[in-house]
């Protein structure tokens, strides 16, 4: 018994330090600008969109009153299906003019593999951004700084060492 083990033992390290490398992650400091505009301070939801154009994972909500996640339609469709916990993940609102930092987590192995970020916008009784900001996941374009179209100017993001 002691000579299967022994001889298992190297297998199931390096099983183990296979998976560990799939699980790899990295911090990235997101930085969104806002447009000046008037109205109500808008809710922005940060995902990731994988290579088929699906949502794959919300990684952070600028905004917590939940009555208002329905005004961000094709995200809150995703949402209500996954249900996944929010709280963990979400900031306040974000004003006209305003910017916000936050820390946002993105798995190594997604990155130059056709994944984007999409960086979605309401404001309440506003017009509705789907895509305000789409950046793809790839080495270069998260070292730039990205234009919005919507409500958000600009997102920039940072990774922490």
């Amino acid at each position: 018994m002691k000579r299967s083990f022994k001889q298992l033992l190297p297998s199931a390290f390096a099983l183990f330090v296979t998976l560990n490398s799939f699980a790899q992650t990295s911090k990235y400091k997101c930085l969104v600008q806002m447009n000046n505009y008037s109205g109500e301070a808008a809710y922005v939801v940060i995902s990731l969109i994988n290579p088929h154009g699906a949502y794959d994972k919300t990684l952070y909500v600028l905004g917590s009153d939940k009555q208002w996640y329905n005004t961000l339609k094709e995200w809150h469709k995703y949402q209500t299906k996954t249900r996944a916990k929010l709280s963990a993940i979400t900031g306040a609102s974000i004003a006209g003019g305003d910017r916000s930092v936050n820390v946002i987590e993105l798995e190594d192995a997604k990155i130059n593999k056709g994944y984007k970020l999409r960086f979605e916008s309401a404001v309440e009784e506003q017009k509705y951004h789907v895509t305000d900001v789409e950046i793809p996941l790839t080495t270069e374009a998260l070292t730039e700084r990205a234009t919005g179209g919507g409500y958000v100017r600009f997102v920039k993001l940072s990774k922490v060492q």
